[in-house]
Formats: structure tokens, sequence, C-alpha cells
């Protein structure tokens, strides 16, 4: 009764006394007094305050250091500097004998010993990969600190039968944004209107990275190093349960698998793991919220179809993924219609349901261990009966952008192997099929049209490889186990004329940026041309850097290392070529044709009214990738801002409801007087309805006529199906033109997660890419949009401004820093936005 009235003063908003740690704790006694409990390490209860990161870890080294149940260790660094720790809990013993467990751990996975009763199971405990959804890092602490201190028999059994490994904050960054927020307004006394300020963070909020990134999206994706230096720890491990603890708008209660049911049509992930296994799970997750009197729901959202989730990647690799959603606070207190919603009341959810899941994965340990083999050797098997024996692929005249798939598909333990016509091999007969069917497969039949994400993720379309599904017999090759081994950098020597780098490569416009930043004049030619290289009659396609000797103001020997160590950087071939005469053969180096490439010095609208994931896109591309400064100028500030020093803007997607008429007509003006726009996304409706630009939208056809009646319990459904939540479209180029520099085939893929439907534009020569007769590649759309809209519709268009120019994009070239095959039509846009010409 005593426990229930607690709960109850909680939900009605009366603070406990947060000292009183047996809230949290009283089930679990006696401690062992020689340990800090998280209230006397960090000189505040649970719950009192947001706890930063730096404290977090500051806890776990404490509890590594004191007792022998506990190791601490690192598994990366984020952006801004901040560990990324993992601390593994058991017996003195198991701990002492780790690396044996561990190999004995492989060995049943690998199908080569039965389960066993007497081997620990491997439980991954993991917290906030939301920043600001912070109650989990703080039910992280009680967790570690009970499965560390608690002498109590059923804490000790759990030490004895597992490995626990408490991960307390996946994105370190985003949290502490969030922490710095939170606690900077909280009140005294505490304010649970949900308009104050402490309840709304201020833009980019700490959901995501340094660089913006929804690190819940990543596992699959493996751009930051968050995800992947997880990933190399989760391959070293292949634990068999993992949670992921989030938080959920604050009028709701609590979520807890099963999630609702998997869109595909036939998923790849085994029936047993989200039928037998998360129902298993979760009678004993709804017992224990039941004994709290917590409020819950199953099954309605959350599906799992996306595999790069933090609980839907493990369900991949042969692991339970859980996924836990628990009203949020906002901060420290927050009114709702069901009575006042506590910090500490979400820790105690989330920590109720850590301690859950250990008790359930320690009681159904043998079960977990078969279930990891019998998952591993069902992929094998299910590869021999597809009909499929392999993926051919190739990436040929870009190394880099190779080197980066065959990365991707390293991380992910796919074997793949080089064929002796430079092509490469992924056979679908090995442990990773699943991961293997989630990289080349593609799909258009669904059991339902409503995704919580991307209804397609297909990689190899990520990196516009061009590969092929082989039924025949396949002869391996040679293995690839370094994706380092694939880029060579060809001997070049020093030239008395010109040098010339081949645009083709993903890391040449990284290249251009360092030339210019080391003061080398640079040209690119717009037409092609062959040229003798070593004797040997070379071709050469537009946008080729040509870096003339005679034009520079350093001399030739100072030219010839910066153009060494350029190359070296960024592995992109060079040549050195002895005249610009080519008998007839294409241009001559002093052509019309070759342009002077000035620096683009780009800025980029950020702030309210802008999608902080687009924006962080392209903070990160050209940060990471390209190693270019890119000024982000708040929209708050625009008005007032100094334009005259910047030749390129990029607008992603946002309503821009910030910017007024006066705005508008300074947008107008900059770009009239020879400055170039990059816009994509809803930027491009944005500009379109307010008149910065002439072209159109696809017109939607009238639809005033009565529609036939629907359910009123499907409208959710109905409505949310005719969203383009994610898929991959094919687009066809126009080679010739600069946006499409660099590209040698006319048919690209492209991913579209928006409902901007862009006509083509009048002016014959402007429609840089528009989609096929039959654009489908992968992924869910509804027949009207792929028939009324997309099929009318183009994906790139220029359009003359003044003496400026804008490049729309309808689609994202550069969603969640994976899509490789199109980040060079954005960055073709940013060097060579200045020399496209809208002919009139």
């Amino acid at each position: 009764m005593r426990k229930f009235l607690v709960m109850a003063m909680l939900l009605l908003g009366a603070i406990a006394p947060l000292s009183a740690q047996e809230y949290f704790l009283e089930k679990y006694q006696p401690f062992d007094q020689n340990i800090p409990s998280p209230e006397s390490f960090l000189g505040y209860g649970i719950g009192e305050q947001h706890t930063r990161h730096d404290m977090i870890v500051a806890y776990l080294k404490t509890l590594a250091t004191l007792s022998d149940r506990a190791e601490l260790e690192e598994y990366g660094k984020t952006y801004e500097g901040r560990s990324l720790v993992i601390l593994r809990i058991s017996t003195a013993e198991n701990l002492n004998n780790l690396e044996s467990i561990r190999t004995q751990h492989l060995a049943i996975k690998n199908g080569e010993v039965p389960a066993q009763d007497t081997q620990p199971v491997f439980i991954n405990l993991g917290y906030n990969v939301h920043g600001n959804e912070p109650s989990s890092s703080e039910a992280a602490l009680l967790s570690a600190y009970t499965l560390v201190a608690s002498e109590h028999p059923e804490i000790a059994a759990y030490r004895d039968h597992a490995v626990i490994f408490v991960d307390p904050t996946i994105n370190p960054d985003g949290r502490d944004r969030h922490t710095q927020w939170a606690n900077s307004f909280k009140g005294s006394p505490l304010v649970a209107d949900p308009q104050d300020i402490e309840h709304n963070e201020t833009w980019p909020r700490g959901r995501t990275n340094h660089y913006w990134f929804d690190l819940n999206r990543d596992w699959f994706l493996a751009v930051h190093p968050e995800s992947r230096g997880k990933l190399n720890w989760y391959h070293q491990w292949y634990p068999h349960v993992v949670t992921d603890f989030h938080e959920m708008g604050t009028q709701s209660t609590y979520f807890f698998e099963p999630m609702k049911a998997n869109g595909s049509k036939d998923p790849i992930m085994p029936k047993e793991n989200y039928e037998d296994l998360n129902n298993l799970f979760g009678d004993y997750f709804a017992t224990s919220l039941d004994s709290i009197g917590s409020l819950y729901f199953t099954g309605e959202v959350f599906d799992g179809t996306y595999p790069g989730y933090g609980s839907s990647y493990p369900d991949l690799q042969g692991g339970l993924g859980l996924l836990f959603e628990q009203a949020s606070s906002r901060g420290h207190v927050q009114e709702t219609d069901m009575g006042k919603v506590t910090f500490p009341f979400t820790i105690r959810n989330q920590f109720v349901s850590s301690m859950t899941t250990v008790k359930a994965a320690v009681e159904n340990r043998t079960y977990l261990q078969d279930y990891q083999k019998r998952f591993f050797e069902s992929g094998v098997d299910n590869a021999r009966k597809s009909g499929i024996n392999g993926y051919r692929f190739e990436i040929n005249n870009d190394q880099n952008r190779l080197q980066a798939f065959l990365d991707k598909l390293l991380l992910h333990k796919i074997k793949v192997y080089e064929q002796n016509d430079g092509s490469y091999l992924v056979p679908t007969a090995q442990e990773q099929y699943r991961m293997v069917q989630s990289v080349f497969e593609t799909y258009n039949e669904y059991r339902d049209s409503v995704y919580y994400d991307a209804s397609a993720w297909s990689l190899a379309n990520f990196y516009n490889a061009d590969y092929e599904a082989v039924k025949g017999r396949i002869n391996p090759g040679r293995e690839i186990t370094d994706s380092e081994s694939v880029v060579s950098i060809p001997d070049f020597g020093p030239s008395s004329y010109a040098y010339l780098v081949n645009w083709s490569d993903y890391n040449s416009p990284a290249f251009l940026n360092f030339l210019q930043e080391n003061k080398v004049r640079v040209a690119a030619a717009f037409k092609g041309f062959t040229t003798e290289i070593n004797g040997n009659a070379t071709s050469f396609a537009p946008g080729t850097l040509m870096i003339p000797v005679s034009k520079q103001e350093i001399n030739t020997d100072q030219l010839f290392e910066i153009m060494k160590a350029g190359a070296t950087q960024f592995k992109v071939p060079v040549q050195s070529v002895a005249t610009g005469y080519h008998r007839g053969k294409g241009i001559d180096l002093g052509s019309g044709y070759v342009n002077p490439m000035t620096p683009p010095k780009p800025f980029m609208l950020v702030e309210h009214g802008v999608s902080s994931y687009e924006a962080g896109e392209v903070w990160h591309l050209l940060d990471q990738r390209v190693h270019m400064p890119i000024t982000k100028i708040p929209t708050r500030n625009f008005e007032g801002a100094s334009l005259q020093d910047y030749k390129t803007m990029v607008m992603v997607s946002g309503g821009y409801n910030t910017l007024d008429s006066a705005a508008v007509a300074k947008l107008k003006n900059w770009i009239s007087k020879g400055n170039t726009l990059i816009a994509s996304g809803t930027a491009v409706s944005w500009l379109i309805k307010n008149k910065v630009i002439s072209e159109k939208l696809v017109e939607k056809k009238d639809t005033t006529e009565t529609s036939d009646r629907l359910p009123y319990i499907t409208a959710r459904e109905e409505l949310g199906k005719s969203e383009v939540g994610g898929g991959i479209f094919e687009v066809d180029l126009d080679l010739t033109h600069p946006v499409a520099f660099g590209y040698t085939d006319e048919k690209l893929p492209v991913y579209k997660n928006n409902s901007v439907w862009l006509q083509p534009s009048k002016n014959q020569f402007s429609t840089v890419a528009k989609y096929t007769d039959d654009p489908h590649i992968d992924g869910f759309i509804t027949d009207k949009n792929l028939n009324e809209f997309m099929k009318n519709a183009a994906s790139i268009v220029t359009t003359k401004v003044g003496s400026g120019r804008v490049i729309l994009f309808a689609d994202n070239p550069n969603f969640r820093g994976s899509w490789y095959g199109t980040n060079k039509l954005f960055l073709n846009a940013l060097f060579f936005g200045a020399h496209i010409q809208v002919p009139q």
C-alpha cells in the first residue's frame, strides 16, 4: 500500500522527497555500503535534476574502481570529444574469465556447441540514443548501481547467470545539449505549465548528435562515430538481448514491445522473434508495470520494418531488440490531461523495465542461446533456398565511393570477394545473409502502407552501385578484408604545363577545395576531350579539373608538392600533361569551355522553420568529407545579415515562416546579382509559393467530387499512406549539364521522402533530372503518387533569377549522410553553380 500511495502522489504531481531512494531501490536491498549510490555520489537524488554525461561516466568509473563486479570500457568518442562507454557487470569470477566466456558464446552462436545453462546470457542495456529523452540515462545509473551493489539474492543470481553491458548514453552530445537546457530553466518551485520554456527547447533541440543526425536511424547506415563504435563493439559480443529506451509525447503512457506488425510483406526476421520472443518478454514487462500501477500499451505503433533502429538491428543479428517509449516530462514536471508527469516517475518506469529485461533474459537464457544459433543457421538455409547465389556489383571510375561501400559491407561483417574482372561478389550463403538482403534486395509489395520510418533502404542504391543477382554457379575469388586495399594512387610526376584531375571520383570536390584553400588556381573543362597520358589516348569527361602551371603565383616545385599532398590525402588520381593541344579530339586546354573556378563561399539558413536534419546533412557533408566551412546564419538574423561576401546559399527543407516580405525581397535581390541559391525539398515549394522563382509544382487534380465513405477508425492509416515516407526511384540525367558532371550513366537512383512534385522547366535546357517512365526501384508509393505526380515531375531543375540562378532539388541528395550516389549532384551545384547559364 505504501508503494502505491507514493506512486499515486507522484502521478498527481506531489513531488516526493527525492532523498528517499526507496522509491526506486527498496525492492533490491540490502546494498554494499562500500559502494556509493547515485544520490550520494552526485549530491542530489535521481530525478531532482538532469545528470551531465561526464558525471554519468564518472559514476560508472567509480563503480568499476570500487567493485570487482564491474569493468568499464570505452568504445569511441563523439564529435565533441565525449567518451562512449559501456560498464560490464557480472560476478568477479565471470569477469576474470570473460574472454573464455565470450569464446564459448560465439561457439554456441556459430552452432559449434549446443546451448548451455551454465553459459551466461549477454544483455546490452542501451540508453538515451535521443539526447532529449533523458529518463533512460538516469535509469542507467540506478540499474548499474543495483546490479553492482545489491546483495539481494535475485540480483546475485543475475550476476551469476549473465554478463550485463550497460551503455548509459548512446548520444552524449545531444544529451548534454538538452541537460543544459532543462537544468538552466528549472524553476524553484518547479513549473509544470507545458508552455514554460523549460519544456520547449530551442532549435535544433537535444534529440540529435553534433551534426543534428538522428542516431537511432544510423545503426544500418553507420555514418557517425557513435554508431560505428557501437557496431564494432556489437560484432565482438553479439548480445542476446538489447534494450532501446526512448521517450514520447507527454500525453502518452508507456510502450513496450510487441510492436505494430512489420510493414514488409515477408519480413526477413524470423516470426519467432517478433511473435514468440516479444510475447514472452511482454508478459514479464506487463507483470512488472502492473505491480507499480503504470499504464501502458503495445502493438499499435512503432513498427520495426527499417533495419537501422537500436531495436531492430539486433533482431537481424540473432538477438532480441526491445523498444521502450516513456511519456516524457520534458523537464522536471509537466501537466497532462491525467495529472502531472514527474521526471522521477518517468525514470522509474525505465528502471523497472531495465531490471525486468535482465530477469526475463536470465530466466530464458538457454532459449535465447539456442534461438541465436538457429537464427544464423536459418539465414544460410534461406539463402540456399532463395535461388540467388550471390550479388555481383561494380563501381567504376570512383575508387573512393567503392571504398566507402566496401567499408559499410565489412562493418556489418558481410563477406565480399574481388573477381578477376574487377567486379565484386557477395555470396548469399553466409552468416549475415539477412544483412545481404537488406543491402541488395528491393521490394514493391507490402502488407502495410504506413511506416514509422523509411520503406526502402537497399544500400547498394545509396552508393549508385551497378549490381545484379547471380543465380548460377559462383567463384568467390579473393576475399576483401580491408576496404583500404581497393584504393591506389597512381604515380604522377611534375609537369611544366598542367595537371588534370578526373571529376568522377567522390573525393574530387574535396581535392578542389584543398587546392583553392592553398591558393592554387584551378579551371574546369565544361566539354570533354582526349589527350595522351604516357603515350596512351585518355578521355576526360566534362568536369575535369585543369591546373595550369604557368598561371600560378607559386613556383612549379611548390605546386607539385601541393598536388602530391592533395592526391595523397584524398586519394584522387592526378595526371600530368605536357600539352594542351588535342588535335581535334575535343576541346583544347585553352578553350573558352575551360572556366576558372572560384571558391563558392557558401552560407546556409538554419534555426526556426528549417529542417535540422537536412541542415545537419549539408553541414556534415562539407565538414567531414569536403573539409570546407559553411556559414550557418540563423533565420532571425537574415534580414540584418551582410551577404555581399557570399557566392552561394543553401536552403534545405523548411517552412521559413520567419522570413517576411522584406526578407524575400532581399533574397531575390541577392540572387539577381549573379549569385547561386541551392534549394532542396520543401524549400523548393516555399520559393515557388513566395514567387522567388517562376517554376511550378505539378498541380493536384480536382477532388471535390463526393468520395466513398470510409470507416472513421481507418483515418490514420488512409491518410498516412498518401505520404511519401521514403522510397528509391530512378531519374534520367542530362549528363552534359554541370550538375551532372562526374556521372557516366543517364539512369540514377535517388531518394525521395517528401511530396514536392516539381514540374519540368518550360526551358528546354533546364531540366537536369526527370523521373523515368518506370521510376520505382524500392519502397512504398501509392499508385496516385506514382502515376499522377511522379511520372509528370522533375527531380532537378535550374532556373534563372536576374543574373543569378536557383538550382532546385525536389529530392534530398544528402539523405542521412549516406547517399554517396547523389552527394555529387549537390556538390556540383555548389562548385559549378556560378558557371550555370540558364538559356532564355
